[in-house]
C-alpha cells in the first residue's frame, strides 16, 4: 500500500501533473477552477473511504467481541463440547471436556475418545458411533466413562454427524458428566427399597401427623395407609407405658436426633405385640425438625425365643420349676436380704420314696406324668414368695423364706410346712387310669445370718433329707452336726477305696456251693476289703458306695481278673479243677459296651477255662435293653460262660424276659429261705420258683441255707443246690481245703 498524500493540494497536483504527462503535446493545461473542482472531488471522496474504514474497523470490533463471546460460551460452557473425526479421534475440545477428561486441551487432540470409555461399555459405543455414522444422528445414551487418572464417571453423550470446512465427516459431541445424577438416582431406588423392606415405616410431619406408610406397617399392625394417613402414632399406643416413657423418648430425639429400644404396640385387632423401633428426626438447615421417620420390626419371635432361652436355662423343662442355677441365684438373695432382716429361712430336699420303682415297672412316661404332679403339690403348698425348684430325677428343692427370727419358732413354721408337703404328696396319683401311691422323705437346714455358702447348705439339707431315709423313709428330719461328720468319714472311705483298688489290698473269700448229694460243685467269689488300719471293711459298707461313686467298675473288673486267675490255678489241682467260681456282676458294670472283650480278655489273661466260669446277674439288670443284655448274654455263651440269676423273686420278675435268657441258674433268694419253715407263702414261693426253674430247663440254687431243716425242705421241694452258712461261711483261699473236710451231712446221703 502507497503512502497516502499529506493534503488534497498536493494531491490534485500530482493529479494535474499525471495528467499533463498523458496529454497530447499542445493540449490545454488544466485551469485553476478546474483544479479546485477536482480538489472539491477528492475531498468527497476521502471522506466517503473513511467513512467505510469506520465501518470496518467497528465491524471487526464486534466480531473480535463476538468471537470472544463464542470461546468464553465454548470454553466455560457447563458440558463439555468435542469433534471427533470418523474415526473417533479428538480433533477440538472445550476446557470442559478437558477437565471431564483429566487432560489438557491440547494433550486431547489426537486421542481416541475410546480411550476414555470403560471396557464394558466399548460394545455400546461402538453401536452409537455406528448408528451416527449410518443415519447422521442417533439418541443419547449413557456410557461408563474414566479420566486419565482413572476416576470412573458416568458420561451422557450427545451427538450428530457433518462435515467440515474440507468435506470431512466428523462427530459433533456433546458430554456432560452425570455422575451425581446417577449416584441420586441410585440413593432414590435404595431410599424406595428401603421403604419397601420388612420394616414398618412411618413418616410424619413435625406436628407428628403421619404422612406416609409403607407396607410393612400395615402388614404389622394391620392399618392400611388410609387409616393410618391423617393420624398420628398414638393410633398404636398399647397403654402400657407411661407418659415419663415417651417424655424421655422425644427428650432424646430432641437432643440426639434419633432414639431407638423396645416398645410394646397395639395392632388395629388388639393384639398388643413387642417391637423394636428406632425413631429419626429430618432436619432443615437451621436444625428444625421437619418431618420424623420411624422404622420397626416385630419381636414377637425375638422375645418368644428369648423366653424360651430363659426357661431352658433357668427352668425344669418336665415341670416348669426354677432349676438348680435359678435356685442358686434365688438362695444367693434370700441369703443377702436374711443377713440384712435378721430373718430366718429354711431349705427343704424333698425325695420321692422308691421313685424307681414306678420307672422299671410303669416306664418312664408314667414317672414323668408323677414327677408333674409332684411339682403341682409343692407348689401348692408354698406361699408366693418362696421358691420350689427341681435339680433333676425325683429331687425337689422347697426354700422358705421370711420365717420367724427365733430358730426354733422358724423350725416349726418350716416342719408344719413340711408336713403339709407330706400330706399332699402321700395323696394318691392318677397316672393315666392307674392309681399310685408315694411317699417323701425331706431334708431340712435353716439359715439365717450365719456365714454358710450356698454349696454348704445344699449339702446340709441333703444331708438331713438321707437322715430321713435312713429314718424309714416317709419323714422328716432337720440338718445335724453328726450328719456332716458321716458325709466326711463317707468321703475318707471312698479315697480308701480308690487307694485299695490301686495298692492291692482287695481279697477273695469263697462261699461253697454243693448239690443235694454233698457234692461240692463251685464257689461263690466275695470280695473284702482288707483295710491297712480297720482290718476287714464289711462289704455292706463299701460295695454301696462303690456303686454310687462309679468305683464298681474297676472293683468289678479286679474281681473278674482275681476270679479268672484262680480258675486257672485250680486246673492244675485234681481236687479243684472241677470247680466253677460265680461272680456277681453289677448292672453298671455289665451294661458298659465293652463288657464282652473285658470277660474274654480276663479270661485269655489268665487262661482259665470258660465253662468253669459262672457270672451271677439281679433282676434289675433286665429291665432296661434287654435286647443289649441278651446279645451280650449269647455272646459269653458262645465262649462257654454260664450265667445265674441272682436273688430271684425279689425284683420285678417277667415270664417274658425270663423264657428269653440264656441262663443255666435261679437262684432262690435268701429272704424266702429264712422264714421258710415258718412262713407259708415264703414255702409256696420257694417251691414255685423251683418248679418255675425246672420248667424252663434251669439248675435251682437256695442261698442263704442255714440249718438241716431248711435243707430237708428244699430237698423236698427238688431244689438242686444250696448255698449257705449251714454249708460253711465265706471263707480266705488259705481255708478252702480245710472247708472240705467240715461239709455237713447231705440230705439225700
Amino acid at each position: 500500500m502507497t503512502s497516502r498524500p499529506q493534503n488534497l493540494r498536493q494531491t490534485a497536483e500530482a493529479v494535474a501533473a499525471e495528467r499533463a504527462a498523458r496529454s497530447p503535446a499542445g493540449a490545454d493545461r488544466l485551469s485553476p477552477n478546474d483544479t479546485q473542482a477536482m480538489l472539491q472531488e477528492l475531498r468527497v471522496h476521502q471522506i466517503e473511504l473513511e467513512m467505510q474504514n469506520e465501518e470496518l474497523r467497528l465491524a471487526q470490533v464486534d466480531l473480535d467481541a463476538a468471537r470472544a463471546r463464542y470461546f468464553d460460551l465454548y470454553d466455560l460452557a457447563p458440558v463439555g463440547y468435542c469433534t471427533l473425526s470418523a474415526q473417533g479421534l479428538i480433533l477440538q475440545a472445550n476446557l470442559t471436556a478437558a477437565t471431564q477428561l483429566g487432560l489438557s486441551r491440547q494433550a486431547l487432540v489426537g486421542q481416541p475418545i475410546s480411550r476414555f470409555i470403560l471396557a464394558a461399555e466399548q460394545p455400546t459405543y461402538y453401536l452409537y458411533c455406528k448408528k451416527l455414522l449410518d443415519s447422521g444422528a442417533a439418541p443419547p445414551c449413557e456410557l461408563g466413562m474414566v479420566k486419565h487418572d482413572g476416576t470412573p464417571f458416568w458420561g451422557h453423550m450427545v451427538a450428530s454427524a457433518a462435515q467440515d470446512e474440507h468435506g470431512a465427516t466428523v462427530l459433533r459431541m456433546v458430554l456432560s458428566d452425570i455422575t451425581a445424577r446417577r449416584l441420586a438416582q441410585a440413593e432414590l431406588r435404595i431410599a424406595a427399597a428401603a421403604f419397601e423392606s420388612q420394616q414398618g415405616i412411618v413418616v410424619t410431619d413435625a406436628a407428628r401427623v403421619i404422612l406416609r406408610v409403607n407396607p410393612a406397617f400395615t402388614a404389622i399392625t394391620g392399618y392400611t395407609p388410609e387409616e393410618a394417613v391423617g393420624q398420628t402414632p398414638r393410633l398404636l399406643s398399647s397403654g402400657r407405658h407411661d407418659a415419663v416413657f415417651y417424655a424421655a423418648m422425644w427428650s432424646a430425639i430432641a437432643a440426639s436426633g434419633s432414639w431407638h429400644g423396645e416398645i410394646w404396640n397395639r395392632r388395629k385387632n388388639g393384639e398388643v405385640f413387642p417391637q423394636w423401633l428406632t425413631i429419626t428426626a429430618v432436619q432443615d438447615n437451621s436444625g428444625r425438625p421437619t418431618h420424623y421417620v420411624g422404622s420397626f420390626v416385630d419381636i414377637s419371635l425375638r422375645k418368644a425365643a428369648e423366653e424360651q432361652i430363659t426357661k431352658l436355662a433357668f427352668y425344669d423343662p418336665l415341670t416348669g420349676l426354677p432349676n438348680r442355677r435359678l435356685l442358686v441365684d434365688r438362695l444367693e438373695q434370700a441369703l443377702a436380704a436374711s443377713q440384712r432382716h435378721r430373718r430366718q429361712g429354711a431349705l427343704m430336699f424333698v425325695d420321692l420314696d422308691n421313685f424307681k420303682t414306678i420307672n422299671d415297672t410303669l416306664g418312664h412316661s408314667q414317672g414323668d406324668l408323677l414327677l408333674v404332679q409332684v411339682a403341682s403339690r409343692l407348689s401348692a403348698c408354698v406361699r408366693e414368695g418362696d421358691t420350689v425348684a427341681r435339680l433333676g430325677g425325683d429331687e425337689f428343692v422347697v426354700m422358705l423364706l421370711d420365717l420367724c427370727e427365733d430358730s426354733a419358732a422358724a423350725a416349726a413354721q418350716a416342719e408344719s410346712v413340711g408336713k403339709q408337703i407330706q400330706t399332699a404328696l402321700n395323696r394318691a396319683y392318677q397316672l393315666d387310669g392307674q392309681t399310685y401311691h408315694s411317699t417323701a422323705s425331706i431334708g431340712v437346714t435353716l439359715f439365717a445370718d450365719q456365714k454358710v455358702g450356698i454349696e454348704e447348705l445344699l449339702k446340709r439339707a441333703d444331708l438331713s433329707m438321707y437322715e430321713a431315709k435312713d429314718a424309714g423313709r416317709n419323714t422328716l428330719r432337720f440338718f445335724e452336726p453328726q450328719m456332716q461328720a458321716a458325709v466326711t468319714a463317707r468321703g475318707e472311705l471312698e479315697a480308701s477305696l480308690r487307694l485299695a483298688i490301686k495298692e492291692g489290698q482287695l481279697l477273695l473269700h469263697y462261699q461253697s456251693q454243693v448239690t443235694v448229694g454233698g457234692q461240692r460243685t463251685g464257689v461263690e467269689a466275695l470280695v473284702r476289703w482288707l483295710h491297712p488300719e480297720r482290718g476287714l471293711v464289711s462289704p455292706r459298707e463299701f460295695i454301696p458306695l462303690a456303686e454310687e461313686t462309679g468305683l464298681i467298675l474297676p472293683l468289678g473288673q479286679w474281681v473278674l481278673d482275681a476270679a479268672c486267675a484262680q480258675l486257672a490255678l485250680w486246673a492244675l489241682l485234681p481236687e479243684m479243677q472241677n470247680l466253677t467260681i460265680a461272680v456277681n456282676v453289677s448292672a453298671r458294670q455289665f451294661q458298659q459296651s465293652h463288657f464282652v472283650e473285658d470277660v474274654q480278655a480276663a479270661l485269655q489273661r489268665s487262661g482259665a477255662n470258660p465253662q468253669r466260669l459262672k457270672l451271677e446277674l439281679t433282676e434289675s439288670l433286665l429291665v432296661k435293653k434287654l435286647d443289649d443284655v441278651i446279645a451280650k448274654m449269647i455272646a459269653l455263651k458262645a465262649l462257654g460262660v454260664g450265667f445265674s440269676l441272682d436273688d430271684f423273686g425279689t425284683g420285678y420278675s417277667s415270664l417274658s424276659y425270663l423264657k428269653r435268657l440264656p441262663l443255666d441258674q435261679l437262684k432262690i433268694d435268701q429272704s424266702f429261705v429264712r422264714d421258710l419253715l415258718s412262713d407259708p407263702n415264703d414255702a409256696v414261693i420257694a417251691r414255685a420258683i423251683v418248679a418255675l426253674g425246672h420248667s424252663l430247663g434251669l439248675q435251682v440254687l437256695a442261698e442263704g441255707v442255714e440249718t438241716p431243716e431248711q435243707c430237708e425242705m428244699l430237698a423236698s421241694m427238688g431244689c438242686d443246690a444250696y448255698q449257705g452258712y449251714y454249708f460253711g461261711h465265706p471263707v480266705a483261699l488259705a481255708n478252702l481245703a480245710a472247708s472240705l473236710l467240715n461239709m455237713p451231712y447231705s440230705p439225700r446221703q
